[in-house]
């Protein structure tokens, strides 16, 4: 048995590949950052005595999904799990000195991420059994300022991951769509104290607290998940706000002006 993760080389993926090794999973883990996946390699190899393949992609240019199955086929790897993890993240207002940040996170959350679900759920269809499981995020149901892009490729991601669903598990095969909210990882730029703060409001999760509930109920065949209560209160919450309101917050704390 193998699982194939994007992003596989740290935080929440790298998580999920501790995790799938202590359930007897071999590896095979994608990432850009070649330094952290050679990092994996070791920890992972060495705590599970399991095997661990690896391969250094930007999944965010065109036709990274081919070139990781063309990789899969050489190394004869045929994942049973399919976890796209593999994300990126920026709050910034849209205009054109983004718009290159903007086309890569369109080709990794939307381009890249449908390509690898249809490439190798096809695969999964001749043997009759699979799992996929896609990374998108509570902001699928809070559009708002800053995160246009993210949070409507997100959005994406749970409409796709649920219809893909529907057309794969007659064949054996379940679609799962997790959409986490705050998750501790590098992506926050906050001190240890804040970190320690938000985790004892609960505001804030640990990746293994959420890759335990993701795994649990991807085997269980969930199609989509919205772990945690703050998941399920806060699109509520922020959907009773003034729109003007909104408008006001996001030219209070994100938007930056260009001087000259």
């Amino acid at each position: 048995m193998t699982a194939l993760i994007t992003g596989g080389g740290s935080g929440i993926g790298l998580e999920y590949a501790r995790q799938l090794a202590g359930r007897g999973y071999d590896l095979a883990l994608v990432s850009n950052r070649e330094d952290e996946l050679k990092a994996a390699k070791e920890e992972l190899s060495r705590a599970y005595s399991i095997h661990v393949a690896t391969l250094t992609i930007d999944l965010a240019q065109h036709g990274a999904a081919h070139a990781v199955l063309d990789w899969c086929g050489a190394e004869g790897i045929e994942p049973e799990v399919l976890v796209n993890n593999a994300g990126m993240f920026f709050m910034e207002y849209l205009g054109a000195e983004n718009l290159k940040k903007v086309s890569a996170m369109m080709a990794l959350h939307v381009e890249t991420v449908t390509e690898l679900c249809v490439l190798f759920g096809s695969r999964m269809k001749e043997r009759g059994k699979g799992y996929i499981l896609n990374m998108a995020s509570v902001t699928a149901w809070i559009p708002s300022p800053g995160i246009a892009v993210y949070s409507a490729s997100k959005a994406y991601l749970v409409s796709f991951g649920k219809g893909l669903s529907y057309e794969l598990h007659p064949f054996g095969i379940n679609v799962t769509t997790v959409c986490p909210a705050a998750i501790d990882t590098g992506l926050y730029m906050l001190s240890d104290k804040q970190r320690k703060t938000l985790r004892r409001l609960g505001i804030m999760k640990s990746p293994e607290w959420l890759v335990k509930r993701a795994l649990i109920g991807m085997f269980r065949g969930r199609r989509v998940m919205r772990p945690g209560p703050l998941n399920r209160l806060l699109p509520t919450i922020i959907s009773c706000l003034p729109a003007s309101l909104i408008d006001r917050l996001g030219l209070k704390w994100i938007y930056k002006p260009k001087t000259i």
